[in-house]
């Protein structure tokens, strides 16, 4: 039953919608699947990924559809709005589709921008489970990855207390002469706490500790994740967490995780993590849930292993990158395909005339604050001056051999004649368009998305990457700042260009993949710089090293791995009703 979104809060659609959800059992049924592939928690369940992709090995992929969006305002565009809103179009079709969407950080959903399930009648249920640590993944993260920081200050303390016989005899360890002034990690934690981006640790005593300075980040930006997102099984995962960088030696030498001897018991904490959660729509698609979010700081994107089985168990599978093309799907590009070796055959461009106008000169755009007028009446003006940032990421999409899909994803002030501007655009870049009102009806309001989309998986598409592994780490930034962000070229810092320069002098790191962090308000390094900037130089202040990805990070600008939460979060209105014991206040 479609409710009206104008009327009823998510979480209430979303209670609506469970009453008939189906029970572990019912999709193993529907699904196809065997009873040792479907791993019960709760009223939900995992996907024993390893037994269901050995069975499936043999039967061809589906179609790979990928979601993408224009360069969003603070508010965000709605692409997990758009992906299950098309999962639902195609749905009521009648044809087999699924998908895989990011798991939310505890961060933004008890902040300012709330879950990550889409929203309206196109949303992902049970929502409070998603909205609030799922089957535990991120909390396991956090487990393991904090768990190398205790390894790694504990072996400092013991280092500092002991000497070489000492040591040895008591602990059976080598001395590897950790240097303080580099450690590389910090600690995560899944909530928006400026106050612990930069803390003094091992305050008191011998026994308390090593003093020394230290930090957090959000938990979703930890190499872990990144891990979890492009690993292709349990070995694959188990080899990868000996590699992570912890810290570096006195001699300038790489402390690894294998080092500490911690590897193992990192994927202890992190075995179960390896097996997609499996969702559903208000319509019942099935929707498996993967990875974390954060494509400005992380990959930001569903996983590797759900695109892989959702390939086999449905003819259509839709996966989701994180903020605009030039972030997300590029990396879904350069990085995600290369390694799963899985080719795309459509992108949907999520895109908002509320954005368009933002980036025509609009007023500002304030998360927690209304919307200026500009926003809720017609405005052709601001609206043709927007156009040019939706162009531009129609030919980022074109630019990797791929399939464009524009969908209008509709607000009610949108008005025909705008919406008439925008289609018009995106077919003259040579671009289809639908236009689709998932938010207010469902599956219905999506029809014409999921008929242009079926249409687009049948064209022919030359899909190739932007730069060949051999292409050097400064080329292949000054590539991707040119030809992505519209850049005239790079600024590399002395440090960061000497940082370059020794890792592109060691063969160790050739096969790294190149993992930008940016700014995802603007095509530009700068978020006030809105439209598609011109005259301008990507500045490239460092580069971070994760050995256990094998991602080499460019850092361009300041980017904060720790957000700050606002002065009116979402915490403030999320409860629980203490008769029924059910979470109401998420949205």
């Amino acid at each position: 039953m479609v409710l009206d979104p104008t009327k009823y809060a998510d979480w209430q659609i979303s209670e609506e919608a469970e009453k008939n959800m189906p029970t572990p059992d019912e999709w193993r049924e529907k699904l196809g699947l065997e009873k040792d592939e479907v791993i019960p928690y709760a009223r939900l369940c995992k996907l024993d990924f390893m037994k269901i992709i050995e069975r499936l090995k043999d039967k061809p992929d589906g179609k790979y559809i990928e979601v993408t969006a224009i360069t969003p305002t603070p508010l965000g565009e709605g692409k997990s709005t758009t992906s299950v809103g098309l999962m639902e179009g195609m749905g009521k079709r009648g044809l087999n589709v699924g998908g895989c969407l990011r798991q939310p950080s505890g961060g933004p959903t008890m902040n300012i921008k709330g879950t990550a399930a889409g929203g309206g009648n196109a949303l992902l249920i049970p929502m409070t489970e998603f909205s609030m640590g799922l089957t535990g993944d991120i909390n396991d993260i956090m487990n393991a990855h904090n768990l190398s920081m205790v390894a790694l200050t504990a072996r400092m303390q013991h280092e500092r207390n002991y000497n070489d016989e000492q040591l040895q005899r008591l602990t059976g360890m080598r001395r590897l002469e950790i240097d303080p002034t580099r450690v590389e990690m910090g600690w995560i934690l899944d909530f928006c706490a400026q106050s612990l981006r930069n803390i003094i640790i091992g305050i008191g005593g011998r026994m308390d500790g090593f003093t020394m300075q230290s930090r957090f980040a959000i938990a979703v930006s930890s190499e872990l994740m990144a891990i979890l997102s492009i690993v292709r099984d349990l070995a694959d995962l188990r080899e990868r967490l000996d590699n992570i960088t912890v810290a570096f030696d006195k001699s300038g030498k790489a402390v690894t995780t294998g080092d500490l001897e911690v590897g193992g018991a990192m994927t202890a904490w992190m075995r179960n993590t390896i097996n997609p959660t499996l969702m559903c729509t208000v319509e019942y698609q099935p929707c498996m849930v993967h990875a974390g979010p954060f494509a400005n700081i992380a990959v930001g994107q569903s996983s590797i292993i759900a695109d892989r089985i959702g390939l086999k168990m449905f003819d259509y599978h839709v996966t989701e990158s994180g903020f605009g093309a030039d972030i997300g799907f590029e990396k879904f590009w350069n990085v995600k395909c290369r390694y799963s070796g899985l080719k795309p055959h459509v992108s949907v461009l999520t895109t908002t005339i509320r954005a368009l106008k933002m980036h025509g000169g609009g007023p500002k755009v304030v998360a927690g604050l209304p919307l200026p007028e500009a926003y809720t009446k017609e405005g052709l003006d601001l609206l043709d001056k927007g156009l040019p940032n939706m162009l531009h990421h129609i030919n980022i999409i074109k630019a990797a051999g791929i399939n464009p899909v524009v969908c209008v994803n509709c607000f009610a002030a949108d008005t025909k004649d705008e919406i008439a501007m925008v289609r018009k655009a995106a077919e003259a870049a040579g671009a289809r368009c639908a236009v689709s009102t998932h938010w207010a009806d469902a599956g219905d309001g999506a029809l014409e998305l999921a008929d242009v989309v079926k249409d687009a998986c049948e064209d022919e598409s030359d899909f190739n990457f932007l730069y060949p592994v051999a292409m050097k780490l400064r080329e292949r930034v000054k590539k991707i700042a040119e030809v992505v962000y519209g850049a005239d070229g790079v600024a590399w810092t002395p440090e960061a260009e000497a940082k370059a320069k020794m890792l592109e002098s060691d063969s160790k790191f050739d096969d790294y993949t190149t993992m930008m962090v940016k700014t995802h308000l603007s095509l530009s390094h700068d978020p006030a710089l809105k439209g598609v900037p011109k005259g301008w130089a990507l500045p490239i202040r460092d580069v971070l090293i994760y050995s256990g990805a094998k991602f080499l990070c460019p850092c361009a600008g300041a980017i904060s791995l720790m957000p700050g939460t606002c002065s009116n979060p979402a915490f403030r209105r999320v409860d629980v009703d203490v008769n029924s014991g059910k979470v109401k206040g998420l949205f």
